[in-house]
């Protein structure tokens, strides 16, 4: 049989109609707002109605993963559809994929094989134009900062410590650091500036955090720009810039709905990244989900030392949410390649470089069960260079540790390739966490924070922090803010902050360089290694290989 492209088997796929969808769920035709056939936006004022039933939440987070990432999202899809083969009334909580990966190297973020979201094209594209919605909010207040300074600067903001800076939706290294305002007088004053990712942006922090329009509108006039020159903060508010932002966000603020392969509702809203911010779908779109269904399947990004730690540390602490089982994905792939495999190398059969990959999935078990007590289960996500041997490897190693394991073989066979995992996802679902608890508490000290997470859930001996970045805590600190959780920036590949180092290190420190303050969205940054809020494309993109034929139709799009 021929080898069909993702792409491929979502363009042959036959899609319900999204009021088919919506109806799945208990919704009208009414309280949806359709984007063509297959896409519709759900007013989160529907999160006013009461329920009758409490539906489990099931969080999908993976070991440290190789550069090209190992199937979470496949296997969050998949498992969502699996529960729907065995009876569950499901629905997926997804974060919307953005350009810079999507045109880089990673790919998108709507699964793969016979686990997708469609229709994948748009989804991975421009969607219901969510990103662009919170770009331009952004860069509104980057234009409307300079043009106070410009407009006689009645605030007295100091050009040299604005903090805020520009965005767009795309991997460009040339914009990290330029500066503009050039050319006289009448076009501004010269000043640096820079460029971030719109999913580094604090505006699709607050905007995932955000409970509702109220909310976001409070979260936005709370966003710190800069300083002046007495060197007092700055707000949003004070430039009265939080009402046209959220008018902005208004339509993007609605969760959108979508559907797997196999018809399970998805809801896919918002898209932090998880190693330069907190890498969680938005907070509506999982509470809309557990709202209408019994079971949500929903992701976090990177490894579990990332993206499940934001989960659980950020987004529980601030929404009020508890997953009831965590799934932890592996792949012989990114075992080997934690147990130093070159990555060319990885589609070989290797038992010694597996074996010395083992360490980094049970320290992820361990953080899960015993840091944050949730019951978990490994999903070994089947790829067609698995070896018996390998696979078998893993199962055993996972037995001897009393860990939970299921094979997961959704990409090749959908959600009937799940069931096994689903079933077990369920076991544990239903006994729950009545122990579930946080890396920090809210009143430590940020430093203290910051060295819990780095001692607790990498194995770190200790945090070696910047002079400047032990100013900026103890700033903000004087600012009242030191109750806010933190978000950590480090490198996905590692539990260190040096990509080099993988496996399970012992014996290694980690180094923050800068700490940055989002007191819009609710958490400070910490800023550790050489990681970047601008990513920069590879030597050969993925965007060489997309193109559109004459009749619209996309290929190379994965």
């Amino acid at each position: 049989m021929a080898f069909k492209s993702d792409i491929e088997i979502a363009q042959e796929a036959t899609l319900l109609d999204i009021r088919e969808v919506a109806r799945r769920l208990g919704l009208r035709e009414d309280q949806i707002e359709m984007y063509g056939s297959y896409k519709a936006k759900i007013d989160y004022n529907l999160l006013k109605q009461p329920v009758s039933h409490k539906a489990k939440l099931v969080l999908v987070t993976a070991i440290n993963p190789t550069p090209a990432g190992e199937g979470k999202t496949t296997t969050t899809i998949g498992l969502g559809d699996a529960l729907g083969v065995i009876g569950k009334r499901t629905a997926i909580a997804l974060r919307e994929p953005s350009l810079g990966p999507v045109f880089g190297v990673k790919g998108g973020a709507t699964g793969g094989g016979y686990a997708q979201v469609v229709p994948m094209e748009d989804i991975n594209l421009h969607f219901t134009g969510d990103f662009h919605a919170v770009a331009a909010a952004n860069n509104l207040l980057a234009a409307m900062i300079d043009n106070h300074i410009y407009q006689g600067n009645e605030m007295a903001i100091d050009p040299r410590r604005i903090t805020w800076r520009r965005c767009m939706d795309m991997n460009d290294r040339q914009l990290r650091f330029i500066n503009d305002g050039l050319g006289g007088s009448a076009n501004g004053m010269p000043r640096e500036d820079g460029f971030d990712i719109v999913v580094a942006s604090e505006v699709m922090a607050a905007f995932c955090l955000a409970s509702d329009i109220v909310d976001l509108k409070e979260k936005l006039g709370n966003i710190v720009i800069g300083f002046n020159f007495a060197g007092d903060p700055v707000y949003a508010r004070e430039l009265k810039a939080q009402g046209a932002m959220a008018a902005l966000l208004k339509d993007a603020l609605k969760p959108n709905l979508v559907q797997t392969l196999e018809g399970t509702p998805a809801f896919i809203h918002g898209g932090p990244f998880a190693n330069i911010a907190h890498g969680c779908n938005s907070v509506m779109a999982t509470k809309m989900a557990l709202h209408f269904a019994d079971y949500v399947v929903t992701e976090a990004g990177f490894g579990a030392d990332l993206g499940a730690e934001k989960f659980i540390d950020i987004k529980c602490r601030k929404a009020g949410l508890k997953p009831d089982a965590v799934v932890i994905v592996a792949t012989v792939r990114a075992l080997k390649y934690n147990g130093g495999m070159k990555r060319e190398n990885l589609g070989d059969e290797d038992l010694v470089a597996l074996q010395k990959g083992m360490p980094n999935l049970l320290k992820h078990v361990h953080n899960m069960t015993e840091v944050f007590h949730i019951p978990t289960v490994v999903a070994i996500n089947r790829r067609n260079t698995d070896t018996d041997a390998e696979l078998a490897m893993i199962t055993q190693a996972c037995q001897e540790h009393g860990v939970n394991v299921a094979l997961s073989e959704v990409w090749a066979d959908g959600g009937k390739g799940g069931v096994a995992l689903a079933e077990e996802v369920v076991r544990l679902a239903e006994a729950g966490s009545p122990d579930f608890a946080f890396a920090y508490p809210d009143e430590m000290e940020l430093a203290e924070k910051i060295t819990a997470i780095a001692s607790k859930v990498y194995g770190a001996d200790g945090v070696d922090f910047s002079p400047g970045a032990l100013r900026e805590l103890r700033k903000i600190r004087r600012l009242g803010y030191g109750q806010l959780p933190v978000c950590m920036a480090k490198t996905q590949y590692s539990l260190t902050d040096d990509p080099r180092l993988l496996g399970c290190p012992q014996g290694f420190r980690i180094s923050v360089r800068e700490v940055v303050l989002n007191s819009g969205a609710g958490f400070i940054v910490a800023v550790t290694g050489d990681i970047m809020r601008m990513p920069g494309l590879p030597k050969a993109p993925a965007a060489e290989a997309i193109d559109v034929d004459e009749n619209g139709k996309i290929k190379g799009l994965f």
